[in-house]
C-alpha cells in the first residue's frame, strides 16, 4: 500500500503561516512578534519564559518570536496575561486602544494609592516637631 499521489503534504500556504494571502493575519504574526520582542528581547530566556508562561514547546514559541508562525487563541490569551506588550498590541489590532487607555490607568491609580499609604507610613513612624 502507498500513499496517495495527493495529501501527503501539509500545504505551504495555511491559516497560520505569515505567508498566507491574507493580509491581517500575516499582520497579526509579525505585531505579535515585535511585541514579543519589545516585552521579553529576542534571547533564549525570552522563548523559555513565554513557554513556560504558554505550556507550548519551545520550537513553537520560537516560531512565533521569527514571525514564521501566530500563537492560537487559547496561547494568545495566556501570552495577554502576562505580557502588557502582547494585550496593549492585541487591544490596538481590535481597534480597542481605549481599553488599554484604561488598564493604564487604574494601574497608575494603584500606584498613586500604594504611594500615599507609604508616604502616611513615614509621616506616623516619625512624629513632626
Amino acid at each position: 500500500m502507498s500513499f496517495p499521489k495527493k495529501g501527503k503534504f501539509f500545504p505551504k500556504e495555511n491559516g497560520y503561516n505569515r505567508k498566507a494571502g491574507h493580509q491581517t493575519n500575516g499582520c497579526f504574526v509579525e505585531q505579535i512578534a515585535s511585541a514579543l520582542k519589545r516585552s521579553l528581547g529576542d534571547s533564549r530566556a525570552g522563548v523559555k519564559t513565554v513557554a513556560a508562561w504558554t505550556g507550548a514547546n519551545e520550537k513553537t514559541v520560537k516560531n512565533w518570536f521569527s514571525g514564521t508562525y501566530g500563537p492560537s487563541g487559547a496561547h494568545l490569551i495566556a501570552l495577554s496575561r502576562h505580557s502588557d506588550e502582547v494585550l496593549g498590541t492585541f487591544l490596538a489590532m481590535a481597534g480597542r486602544e481605549d481599553l488599554m487607555v484604561a488598564i493604564k490607568l487604574a494601574a497608575a491609580e494603584d500606584a498613586i494609592s500604594d504611594l500615599l499609604d507609604a508616604v502616611r507610613q513615614l509621616g506616623g513612624d516619625n512624629p513632626s516637631d
